[in-house]
């Protein structure tokens, strides 16, 4: 039975910072978008539904203690790899790529499910196991084979964006769990023998992605347009930016895929430096607040529980910023609540309610 005394607990600081962030996307949605042409449901509204549907996500997720979950991550593991199969055999394929799967009418995207389940799974590991010299190899193995078997999947579809997001999430969690300097160098090893091997697994276009990301100018027409137009809207907002709905680059439609990966784009031509250091200070408190709630967590579980959701945020904010301003490659990772998507702002809500749930709880025993 849910206790009235979480009510007195809830984060209400934290949950502002999100919301601040996602109205803050949302009015940029609508200036992105406001010269789409058509009769569908403008983008800004179903912005709205899906975060809307995501605070009720929030509650339900809030109104049943995390410590159940600790039990329910491996049933959960293996029906999100069991959907990660079905995408590869029945899955939808659009540009290129086999993501998503047709669920009664609704798409759905199990490597965004397997985000929070893979966070649930590696949490449980972390909790049970403690070692004052930090994991060896042999110790990593475990979770590792737990990691990687997603991740092929989703390399797979091909998704090479969520793939290293996977790879980024369980890496941190273990990292703050502690590991041996002797596994971190070995571990660092494989890396770079893993990406020089992987070059040659790599499909055409995302090996151009990388040339791109060296040399967007090679191809300015083609695969460097989306970068180029990227920057020049980034740098073009100045000190204070253009104005709402006055930013050339968006309004006059020169910039690609502006309501999804580089929604962020739009805005910094808008608000300029002004205006995305405070959208950046809101990311960084909600980032911290996130470390702050797994330091104060009651048991070890919600620790690396709101560890993981916190490392799931962090990189991805990393990633969509460095990617809209030239610093990492194009690989089409959504910037959390701000970006237009469904199924992110689902992953991401859910996420938020862990974190308060683990932040409601910390005073029971």
């Amino acid at each position: 039975m849910f206790d009235r005394r979480l009510i007195t607990h809830f984060d209400w600081i934290f949950m502002l910072l999100v919301v601040l962030v996602a109205v803050t996307g949302i009015v940029n949605l609508y200036s992105a978008t406001a010269n789409f042409s058509g009769a569908a449901t403008p983008i800004y509204l179903k912005q709205i539904f899906w975060f809307g549907l995501g605070v009720l996500i929030v509650i339900g997720v809030c109104l049943f203690d995390y410590r159940h979950l600790e039990y329910m991550g491996l049933p959960a593991y293996g029906v999100a790899m069991l959907l990660l199969v079905a995408v590869l055999a029945v899955g939808r394929t659009s540009m290129g790529a086999t993501r998503w799967l047709s669920i009664g009418g609704v798409g759905l995207q199990p490597s965004e499910v397997m985000k929070i389940v893979i966070i649930i799974v590696l949490a449980r590991y972390f909790s049970e196991r403690s070692t004052p010299v930090g994991f060896s190899i042999v110790q990593l193995l475990a979770p590792g084979a737990l990691l990687l078997m997603p991740v092929l999947l989703v390399m797979k579809q091909p998704d090479l964006g969520t793939a290293m997001l996977l790879l980024a999430i369980g890496g941190t969690m273990a990292l703050f769990a502690g590991i041996r300097r002797a596994t971190v160098v070995a571990l660092g090893g494989c890396g770079i023998l893993a990406a020089v091997g992987g070059w040659f697994l790599l499909h055409d276009y995302q090996r151009q992605r990388i040339y791109t990301f060296l040399n967007p100018e090679q191809d300015p027409l083609k695969s460097g347009y989306h970068i180029i137009q990227s920057k020049i809207a980034v740098g073009s907002g100045g000190l204070f930016g253009q104005g709402f709905r006055k930013g050339t680059q968006a309004q006059l439609s020169f910039l690609p895929e502006r309501h999804t990966d580089f929604a962020f784009s739009v805005f910094a031509e808008e608000w300029g430096f002004t205006g995305c250091l405070l959208v950046l200070v809101l990311y960084l408190l909600i980032v911290l607040w996130g470390l702050y709630i797994a330091r104060l967590a009651s048991d070890r579980f919600g620790m690396f529980l709101a560890l993981g959701v916190s490392a799931m945020l962090f990189w991805h904010i990393v990633v969509n910023l460095g990617m809209v301003i030239g610093l990492l490659p194009v690989v089409g990772v959504p910037l959390p609540l701000f970006s237009y998507g469904g199924t992110s702002m689902i992953t991401t809500m859910t996420g938020v309610g862990l974190l308060l749930n683990v932040s409601m709880r910390r005073f029971m025993f």
